[in-house]
């Protein structure tokens, strides 16, 4: 069945506010790289697809919604000939299952992700050995997550694991308005310079611990699966404050801290609660 632009409403399943400001479309152009390869999540209707193929060596665009792809399979019917663009209709999240990576050569990720699965895809990206750049809208309160530095309250596990392989900001606010439908918050465009690739390797799960009451002690937090006495006399080592709360400690911190731990678990003395409890 073909659609025409007018007969496609937006569907709340999949999260879909369809960007119509063209202000804030030629902003997220004016700050994306230029003769790259860009892959977009989501393009909806296309009108950011559009400027993409403009000033990208090639897009790849992911959608999960049928009614969509048959939409853009006609709109973009000359781009898709000559390869300008490549349309993958299907849950990008199973491609990275499948694949490892969105593209199979260097790219980045340009696109106003759906707020329900944003973080989760930003994770991935980060991930991502191709993945080399991220210029995403998502939720402001989000946007502030990724980007925040220590001592900021919303300093997090998120804000940990991006400084730790990348440098982000926020570039700007989106209001409600420019949207169809119009959703409840506001959005940011959000920056992400990537320097390497998040190697996860135990050290997301330590920062859940770590982040999972942000108002109490970081030490009272990691007491919940490490030895508190042991904690203790590393952090003293460390010469690093008791008293000190999650958002209060630096990146580079946190990885002292699970690199340390870490070493001392394979020594055997960091047993963690459940561990005492079976012997």
């Amino acid at each position: 069945m073909k659609y025409n632009k007018g007969q496609i409403e937006p569907k709340k399943k999949f999260g879909q506010n369809f960007l119509i400001d063209k202000s804030i479309i030629s902003k997220i152009i004016l700050a994306m790289p230029k003769n790259s390869t860009i892959v977009e999540i989501g393009p909806g209707l296309g009108d950011l697809t559009k400027e993409l193929l403009n000033n990208a060596q090639q897009v790849i665009a992911y959608e999960v919604d049928e009614r969509l792809c048959e939409y853009l399979k006609s709109e973009f019917k000359g781009s898709l000939e000559d390869r300008s663009l490549e349309l993958k209709c299907g849950d990008v999240l199973k491609e990275w299952e499948k694949n490892g990576s969105l593209a199979k050569e260097p790219y980045y990720l340009v696109a106003n992700l759906p707020y329900y699965i944003a973080t989760n895809i930003i994770l991935k990206a980060l991930e991502d050995g191709n993945c080399k750049g991220i210029l995403t809208m998502v939720q402001k309160e989000v946007a502030l997550k990724f980007a925040s530095k220590e001592g900021k309250k919303e300093f997090c596990a998120l804000s940990v694991i991006t400084s730790s392989c990348a440098d982000a900001r926020v570039l700007f606010d989106v209001a409600p308005e420019a949207f169809n439908p119009p959703p409840k918050v506001i959005s940011s465009v959000l920056e992400i310079k990537k320097k390497s690739d998040f190697k996860k390797d135990g050290f997301e799960e330590f920062l859940k611990v770590a982040f999972a009451q942000p108002r109490k002690k970081l030490i009272k937090n990691l007491s919940k699966k490490f030895n508190k006495n042991l904690l203790e006399e590393l952090f003293l080592r460390l010469q690093i404050d008791t008293s000190l709360r999650p958002h209060q400690l630096s990146t580079c911190i946190y990885h002292l801290i699970y690199n340390a731990l870490k070493k001392e678990d394979i020594d055997g003395k960091y047993s963690t609660k459940s561990d005492k409890s079976r012997s």
